[in-house]
């Protein structure tokens, strides 16, 4: 089968005069972007039906080559957005090279997105602990299990490393690993983009010079 027979079509002028009208409230918040983005993942919250708080990430390594995958926000207020990982994964290494990242956030039921550039900084040590602590305890052991991005020989190497640490553990205390933790992305730039009908989308953006520098707002064409 041709790829185009798998495609869906562009919509067609009925499909557009259908959604014509819908969701007519102006796209700006004043100059805080955080307050937009706040009212944005409530919103997904209600909305999406799996993971509202999933964005695409994406790095580089150092030889410049773009690497992106799914993680989930932990974290997002005036700092910046926050996610955690195995620091010795494929993209905590690139981001240990490179502290630069982009994020994603695709709301498909509301038609909306948010794209993100920022510099990447490490959380606390005291935040990525209470974070780590509220974490059910399996996942817990697995994060102590998990060579995240290594190779693995078998499903039954993984089971086996779980079972080890679970023992290793009991029913005790389970520390977070020196490996695990978390990253905060500082935004210089976030875009907030809004399906319209007729391909005549709302893109507002907030961006500035550096991070100790306000906001400045631009609406783009779409």
């Amino acid at each position: 089968m041709a790829s185009r027979d798998i495609i869906p079509p562009s919509p067609s002028e009925a499909d557009y005069q259908r959604e014509s009208g819908k969701d007519e409230v102006p796209l700006t918040h004043g100059n805080d972007p955080f307050v937009l983005f706040a009212e944005w993942l409530s919103l997904a919250r209600e909305k999406e039906p799996n993971d509202p708080n999933a964005m695409a990430l994406s790095t580089v390594d150092e030889g410049g080559m773009p690497d992106v995958r799914m993680v989930l926000l932990k974290g997002a207020d005036a700092d910046g957005f926050v996610f955690y990982t195995n620091l010795e994964s494929a993209k905590g290494n690139q981001l240990a090279s490179v502290p630069k990242a982009a994020l994603c956030f695709h709301w498909k039921s509301l038609r909306r997105q948010v794209r993100v550039r920022g510099i990447v900084e490490a959380v606390s040590a005291d935040e990525a602990d209470a974070y780590f602590a509220s974490r059910a305890r399996d996942s817990r052991i697995g994060a102590w299990a998990s060579a995240q991005s290594r190779p693995l020989e078998s499903r039954h190497a993984l089971e086996k490393n779980v079972a080890k640490f679970a023992a290793k553990f009991g029913l005790g205390d389970i520390p977070r690993p020196e490996f695990w933790s978390g990253f905060r992305i500082r935004p210089v730039r976030i875009e907030f983009w809004r399906d319209r009908p007729f391909r005549l989308h709302d893109r507002l953006v907030f961006e500035r010079a550096d991070l100790d520098s306000p906001f400045t707002q631009t609406r783009l064409y779409p």
